[in-house]
């Protein structure tokens, strides 16, 4: 069985008089790729922060590698990154400067900082840009060097909050394809994101909040399972749906709804529905969100 790198049991956080986390329970494996979704407000980035040392909860249990978050915060920030939304990089120092003042302040020595620096700006494409003030790098860039930031010191868990927020498209795949690397080379990746697609591709688990606790949480595929299967859609010529039979997927299933279909004499443009995250992330954050969702896989 893998190892839990991180366990949160019972977690509780209010705010003044609004609760944000209201006993969370939560089990991430060692070398798991994890994803947080949930609407603006849903307390991702309150969770991070608990389990980053950031803020402390009110109630409730966490612990990272062992440590407790509350009780041991130092041994958790030795074991740990994080990448918030905003880049921490200081505009006025060229990408090189930057990663090198991070590897002194880590307790590198000027050699070894220059050569990690060296390291990481290969890693993550930045070579060419090694002597470019940061001021002049591109949304993606700027994201790519927060990343190798993180990295000075391997981390054994890489918390990312919303990390392609406000990137465009080439550059979130970009940073999907590095997320990719760093956790197949054994780094425990948390990450919260509002891109489901970015989920979708990313986790090996998926965990999604609302009002506080974890509304369901599984494999992409097993939450997209629970929410129904396949539906052979009929649209007109305009794209409006005319006719929806729920099938099985198989071919046996494809082409009883087709015969379905042409008895009906239906006339128009077939098209096979799976369920989506979209669907998911609507069914468990509305009030009649499907109770056989709220369940974690086996």
């Amino acid at each position: 069985m893998t190892a839990s790198v991180i366990e949160v049991r019972g977690l509780r956080k209010t705010f003044g008089a609004q609760t944000v986390i209201d006993g969370l329970d939560l089990t991430v494996s060692r070398g798991e790729v994890f994803a947080l979704l949930g609407p603006n407000g849903a307390g991702k980035t309150t969770i991070i922060n608990i389990l980053t040392t950031l803020i402390h909860p009110d109630a409730g249990t966490a612990a990272v590698s062992g440590f407790d978050v509350a009780s041991s915060p130092v041994e958790v920030r030795r074991r740990i990154s994080l990448t918030g939304q905003s880049a921490a990089v200081d505009d006025g120092l060229t990408a090189t400067e930057n990663v090198v003042m991070f590897a002194r302040l880590a307790g590198l020595s000027r050699s070894a900082s220059r050569r990690r620096s060296d390291v990481l700006l290969d890693a993550f494409s930045l070579t060419d840009a090694a002597s470019r003030r940061v001021s002049t790098f591109s949304g993606g860039m700027r994201r790519r060097l927060d990343l190798a930031l993180s990295f000075v010191i391997t981390p054994e868990v890489l918390f990312l909050d919303e990390p392609t927020t406000g990137l465009d498209t080439r550059s979130r795949r970009d940073l999907w394809d590095i997320i990719r690397s760093l956790a197949s080379a054994g780094t425990t990746v948390f990450l919260t994101t509002q891109y489901l697609e970015e989920a979708d591709q990313l986790a090996d688990r998926i965990a999604v909040l609302h009002e506080g606790r974890v509304a369901a949480l599984g494999t992409a595929a097993e939450l997209k399972a629970r929410i129904g299967g396949d539906t052979v859609e009929l649209h007109d010529e305009h794209g409006a749906l005319l006719h929806e039979i729920p099938t099985d997927g198989t071919v046996s299933g494809l082409r009883r709804a087709l015969d379905d279909l042409d008895s009906r004499g239906a006339d128009g443009v077939v098209t096979l529905r799976r369920p989506t995250l979209d669907d998911v992330f609507l069914a468990v954050t509305t009030p009649e969100a499907a109770p056989e969702l709220v369940k974690e896989s086996k």
